[in-house]
C-alpha cells in the first residue's frame, strides 16, 4: 500500500504523470470486470440485516458481484434504460442495493435518494432526473421505505416501472413465516409497472447483453442535503468515480483490508469514497443493517462486529464517533488499523478520546457532493494536525480565492478566503443538472466554488473558518437556514427571523432560530417551535432552540447579521457547558480571528482546572482561548 505521508509524497504521486495519460478504466464496467479477473473468489460486499455479531450474513464473492451486476443492468436495458436514461434507486442497505446501484450506472444513469425525505421532495428529484425506473423495498415491516417511495413515483408521471426488493429473504426462523403474515398493505396507486427484483433479475444473464459505453459520460445523478424544497442534483462523470475509487486503492486499502461501512449508499462517502474503492482495490467491505448507524443495537453490537469480522478500517463520521465513545471497548479490535472520519468537522477532545480508547489513528477528510467527494485528508502516518482536513489529494488543485474588483485573486498562505478546487471529480461547468444552479459556480470557468471559507496553512494543510453558503451542518446532514426561516415567517406575530446552527457536543451543530416579532404581537416560544415542527416536514431542520429576541441584528442594508447571532449561540452554548461541569469560567466575548473565524474568549471566575476546561470545551468544534 502507498503511503500518503506528505505534500511531498502527494507531489511524488501527482508527477509520475499526468491524470489523463494513466492507464485506468474509462467505464465502470471496466472497473467492475477488473475486480471479477483480480480477485474472483475473495469476498467483496457483506451483508447482514440485524446487527447482532453471531446474526445471519450474506457475502458476495467479486465473481458473483459481477455476474449479479450484470443481471441488474441487462434488466434495466430491457426495461428501455439507455445511456442517458435515469434508474433512481429509494433504499436502505442491502446486497441488492449495491447490485441497483452498480447494474443501473453499468446500463444508465443511478440516481440514488436518501429515504428519509418527505414524498414530495423524492418526487421533485425524480422528475428533476426524468427517472424511468425506480427501485425500492416491497412493503416491509417497520419501513415507511415503500409507501413514501409510492407516493414518490405518483407525483413523477415520467416514472415507466418500479423493481421492489423483497427484504424477507434474509429472515430465518419463525420471523420468515411471520413477516408474510403481518406485512403492511400499500395504499397508494400510481400508474407504473411493479416488477419483483429477485425474479426479474434471476432471468438475466450473467454476462452484459449489450456493448459498454465507449468512454467517459455521466453515470451518475446525487442530490445534495437540502431539508425542504427540491435539493439539486448534482452530475457525476464515471472518470470522477473512477478517480475516488483509484485514490482509495492508492493510498488506503489493498485486497486484504476488511472496511466495515454503516453509512448509507445513498451518500457520496459510501458509494464512491468506500464502495468504487473497493472495486478498485479488492478489499471486502461489509454493511452492518439497512439503516447503518441508524440501525437497531449497531452502536452496542459495534465493537463485536469489528471482531468477527476482523475489520482493518472504520469508516465513520463524528457523531457516530461520539456515540460510541459511550459504550465500552468489548472486544478484540486489535485488527483494525485506521478510521476514516468525515462529513463533519471533529471536535479535538473526541479525536484523543477516540484514539485513546481504540488504538485506531483517526483520519480527517474533506468531499462534497459537487465534486464527486474527495479533495483532502490528513496523511496517513504523516503528520496530522487535528481541526484540519489535511493536505489535498493527487491531481486535486486547490486555491484560495477571494474576489475583488479585478475579479477573483488567489489568496497568501493563511488568509481567510473561499475553498475552490479542481480535479478528476469536478465536471466543470457542468456541476448541477439545471443549467441556472451552474450560474456563478466556477472561478476561472475551471475550479468549484464550494462555498466553504477556509485558508491553506504554510505547511499546505487545508481548513475550513466557516461557510459562505451558511449551511448548518447538522451530523454531516446539509440544512439550509433560508428553509427554517421561510417556514417561521410564515407566522403572523413574526416579523423576522434569524436561523443557525449553534454548537453541538454529538451533531457539531443543530439549528437554532433567532425571532423578532411584529411590533405589539404575543407569542410564547413554545407556540412558536409548534409552528416549526408543523411547517418544516424534515426532522433534522426542526430548530433545537429559539429565542424571541427584541430586535435582530442587522446590516446596513437590513439583511440579518449572523455573526452575532452565532456569537450569542456560542456563548450561551460553551457557558451552559462550564456551568454543567461545575467550572469557574466563562465565554466574556467571542472574536473574530483571521484565521481560525469566530473564536471563544474564557475568563476565570475563580479558581479552575484549566484542563478540564480544555476537555469540556474541546467536544466543540468551534475554537476558544484564554482572554489575555
Amino acid at each position: 500500500m502507498s503511503v500518503f505521508v506528505n505534500m511531498d509524497d502527494r507531489n511524488a504521486i501527482h508527477n509520475e504523470m499526468p491524470w489523463e495519460q494513466r492507464d485506468v478504466p474509462s467505464t465502470l464496467y471496466q472497473l467492475i470486470a477488473n475486480a471479477k479477473a483480480k480477485y474472483g473468489a475473495r469476498p467483496a460486499v457483506s451483508y447482514q440485516l440485524t446487527s447482532g455479531p453471531t446474526d445471519p450474513a450474506e457475502t458476495l464473492t467479486w465473481a458473483e458481484l459481477h455476474d449479479g451486476v450484470c443481471q441488474a443492468a441487462n434488466l434495466f436495458r430491457s426495461l428501455g434504460v439507455g445511456e442517458k436514461d435515469t434508474v433512481a434507486y429509494i433504499l436502505p442497505n442491502c446486497n441488492e442495493t449495491v447490485l441497483a446501484l452498480l447494474g443501473a450506472a453499468v446500463a444508465g444513469i443511478v440516481n440514488p435518494i436518501n429515504p428519509l425525505l418527505e414524498p414530495e421532495q423524492m418526487g421533485a428529484i425524480l422528475r428533476e432526473t426524468n427517472a424511468k425506473v425506480v427501485v425500492t423495498l416491497k412493503a416491509f415491516p417497520k419501513t415507511d421505505v415503500p409507501q413514501k417511495a409510492a407516493e414518490a413515483v405518483a407525483l413523477a408521471p415520467n416514472v415507466e416501472h418500479v423493481v421492489e426488493i423483497d427484504l424477507l429473504r434474509y429472515l430465518t426462523g419463525v420471523k420468515r413465516f411471520i413477516v408474510p403474515l403481518i406485512r403492511p398493505k400499500n395504499p397508494v396507486r400510481h400508474k407504473a409497472k411493479v416488477h419483483d427484483f429477485k425474479k426479474a433479475v434471476a432471468a438475466q444473464k450473467k454476462t452484459l447483453t449489450f456493448a459498454d459505453s465507449e468512454g467517459d459520460r455521466v453515470g451518475a445523478y446525487f442530490h445534495t442535503g437540502g431539508t425542504t424544497g427540491m435539493p439539486k442534483v448534482a452530475q457525476h462523470t464515471y472518470s470522477g468515480m473512477v478517480y475516488n475509487g483509484w485514490l482509495g486503492d492508492k493510498l488506503l486499502f489493498t485486497e486484504e483490508d476488511v472496511i466495515i461501512c454503516p453509512l448509507p449508499l445513498f451518500h457520496v462517502f459510501a458509494v464512491h469514497v468506500i464502495l468504487m474503492a473497493m472495486i478498485t482495490s479488492g478489499a471486502h467491505v461489509v454493511f452492518p443493517t439497512p439503516a447503518g448507524y441508524r440501525g437497531d443495537g449497531v452502536f452496542d453490537n459495534f465493537w463485536k462486529l469489528i471482531e468477527r469480522w476482523k475489520v482493518t478500517f472504520v469508516i465513520t463520521v463524528p457523531t457516530a464517533m461520539s456515540a460510541l465513545m459511550q459504550r465500552p471497548v468489548d472486544a478484540d479490535i486489535s485488527t483494525v488499523k485506521q478510521a476514516f472520519s468525515g462529513s463533519a468537522p471533529l471536535p479535538l477532545e473526541l479525536f484523543n478520546k477516540f484514539e485513546a480508547a481504540t488504538g485506531m489513528e483517526v483520519i480527517e477528510g474533506y468531499g462534497l457532493t459537487e465534486a464527486t467527494c474527495l479533495v483532502s485528508c490528513n496523511p496517513i502516518g504523516g503528520v496530522k494536525k487535528v481541526g484540519s482536513i489535511g493536505i489535498p489529494f493527487p491531481y486535486t488543485d486547490v486555491k484560495i480565492l477571494r474576489q475583488t474588483a479585478d475579479g477573483p485573486q488567489e489568496c497568501p498562505a493563511d488568509q481567510i478566503g473561499e475553498i475552490c478546487i479542481d480535479n478528476p471529480g469536478v465536471f466543470a461547468g457542468s456541476t448541477y443538472t439545471e443549467a441556472d444552479k451552474n450560474h456563478d459556480l466556477f472561478h476561472h470557468d475551471v475550479y468549484l466554488r464550494t462555498g466553504d471559507l477556509g485558508r491553506i496553512d504554510e505547511d499546505g494543510y487545508l481548513w475550513i473558518t466557516g461557510r459562505a453558503k451558511d449551511l448548518i451542518i447538522r451530523g454531516g446532514h446539509n440544512i439550509d437556514p433560508a428553509e427554517i426561516e421561510e417556514a417561521l415567517a410564515g407566522h403572523e406575530a413574526v416579523a423576522m427571523v434569524g436561523a443557525i446552527g449553534q454548537p453541538d457536543v454529538h451533531a457539531g451543530e443543530i439549528p437554532c432560530a433567532y425571532v423578532e416579532l411584529v411590533a405589539g404581537a404575543e407569542v410564547t416560544n413554545e407556540e412558536l417551535m409548534q409552528y416549526a415542527r408543523a411547517h418544516i416536514h424534515e426532522r433534522s431542520a426542526h430548530p433545537k432552540y429559539l429565542e424571541v429576541i427584541d430586535e435582530l441584528p442587522k446590516t446596513a442594508v437590513g439583511k440579518v447579521f449572523k455573526p452575532d447571532l452565532r456569537r450569542s449561540a456560542i456563548t450561551r452554548v460553551y457557558n451552559a457547558a462550564l456551568a454543567e461541569a461545575g467550572l469557574s469560567a466563562e465565554v466574556t466575548a467571542v472574536l473574530e480571528d483571521k484565521k481560525r473565524g469566530l473564536v471563544a474568549q474564557l475568563e476565570k471566575s475563580g479558581d479552575v482546572d484549566e484542563a478540564a476546561v480544555g476537555k469540556v470545551l474541546g467536544n466543540f468544534t468551534r475554537p476558544w482561548e484564554w482572554a489575555a
